[in-house]
């Protein structure tokens, strides 16, 4: 796994990526994406092995670097920026990785440090990771749960305060089970495009389940390059989590209906609204954030919606009573999908907690005037927070009241579905 017939040593090729996110703070979805597209022409085990030590490396990192300061005599934060992200990277595969020999892990290490002129630093690495190696079975005996679950005090004491320490424990775990690809298959095509996607699948050896929540989501295993398939490229299915696939399946939406998606970017919602028959109009805040909608509208050929450029905290009037079903899946926290996302782990700030709240309040203000009398309001987040989540709909009833509650749910993450939380209010 070193260098591949491509010459690409996949193992430089990952610190590569963990230098720059250190370094730069770039978004380790949007940097794998770029990674992954540039050498597409590597082998899908190659993909697949740097997807898993990439994520699983900035996953674990609070594990990682607990593990590291303990065998090593210079604490992680004092150790040169390339030398803390190549033991970091070579502890997880130690760790986490059985199928990685230790002594291969510890050799590449090695000889990466010396390619990167560290020759001085070599014999540290060397000794450092034989140590880890040699107690790695009983190299975490500790009782903190910020190492154990590798997540940062703030997100674990608020988790706490909403849910003890017992359901905290719980939710943690389920952010570090394994997470596989969830997609949907349209609702609105023939029974017999169903039936090529599963064939195209079986032809490609692609593992699929169907969820036991929802007839036309499924899991996928064993790809790594969806955008290659045929059906997939025709726009017949589309990637999205169950929990995201529940807020449209919720909302009860009829065909012709009128559908508003006040923060719609990628534009999932969106265009699952289009797949049960209604007409949508999908916004975001800039030409990117609309730019991502419009792709997928390409792609999946979607009719019936058009995409736009418009600030959810600004009151549009002329959409004014104009929505039957209104989403408003607001910017969150994102501690439901830490799993698929380590960088909240590593961004997350007490001001930012704070002020993502106002902006919640002034988004929901802003929309409310848009349903109907009689329609639906869905607010949902991808968080766990009471704050953002139940707190944020009792301060809506308050602030207007013409709303009441139809039904209100929290999803836990686990190997079915990311952490959610979906409110469907109906307008008096």
């Amino acid at each position: 796994m070193a260098e591949n017939n491509s010459g690409i040593n996949v193992r430089e090729m990952v610190v590569d990526m963990l230098l720059e996110v250190v370094r730069m703070g770039t978004h380790s979805h949007i940097l794998l994406k770029q990674v992954i597209d540039k050498y597409n022409y590597i082998n899908e085990a190659d993909k697949a092995w740097i997807k898993r030590v990439f994520g699983g490396t900035l996953e674990r990192e609070i594990t990682l670097d607990y593990v590291l300061n303990r065998y090593s005599n210079t604490p992680v934060n004092k150790m040169k920026p390339y030398i803390r992200c190549l033991m970091r990277m070579s502890v997880y595969q130690i760790l986490y990785m059985d199928r990685v020999p230790d002594s291969a892990a510890i050799n590449e290490a090695v000889k990466l440090a010396k390619k990167h002129k560290f020759v001085n630093l070599s014999g540290f690495v060397n000794g450092v990771l034989r140590k880890i190696a040699a107690n790695k079975d009983n190299c975490i005996d500790t009782d903190n749960p910020s190492v154990l679950y590798s997540t940062p005090d703030i997100i674990i004491n608020s988790l706490i305060q909403d849910y003890g320490r017992e359901k905290t424990d719980e939710i943690l775990r389920g952010f570090l089970e394994d997470r596989h690809l969830f997609v949907r298959i349209r609702e609105d095509i023939s029974e017999n495009q169903k039936q090529d996607v599963v064939d195209e699948w079986n032809k490609e050896n692609i593992t699929y389940a169907a969820n036991s929540l929802l007839p036309y989501a499924f899991e996928l295993k064993n790809t790594d390059n969806l955008g290659r398939l045929k059906c997939f490229s025709k726009g017949l299915y589309t990637v999205q989590d169950v929990s995201s696939m529940m807020v449209c399946e919720k909302a009860g939406i009829e065909k012709g209906c009128k559908v508003i998606d006040v923060c719609a970017a990628p534009g999932g919602k969106s265009l699952h609204a289009v797949s049960k028959g209604a007409l949508v109009e999908a916004r975001d805040v800039n030409e990117y954030k609309v730019s991502l909608i419009l792709d997928n509208i390409k792609r999946l050929g979607a009719p019936n919606i058009t995409a736009k450029i418009w600030d959810a905290t600004v009151v549009d009037k002329d959409a004014l009573l104009s929505a039957d079903v209104l989403i408003a899946d607001v910017p969150c926290s994102g501690f439901g999908v830490m799993g698929k996302k380590p960088d909240i782990k590593r961004n997350v700030t007490q001001e930012g907690l704070e002020s993502i709240i106002k902006l919640q309040q002034d988004i929901v203000d802003a929309v409310a005037g848009y349903v109907k009398p009689g329609g639906v309001m869905m607010y949902s987040t991808c968080t766990l927070r009471k704050a953002e989540n139940e707190y944020q709909v009792e301060r809506l009833i308050e602030q207007h009241p013409e709303f009441e509650i139809e039904s209100m749910e929290t999803l836990f993450p686990c190997s079915e579905h990311d952490g959610f939380f979906i409110a469907k209010l109906r307008k008096k």
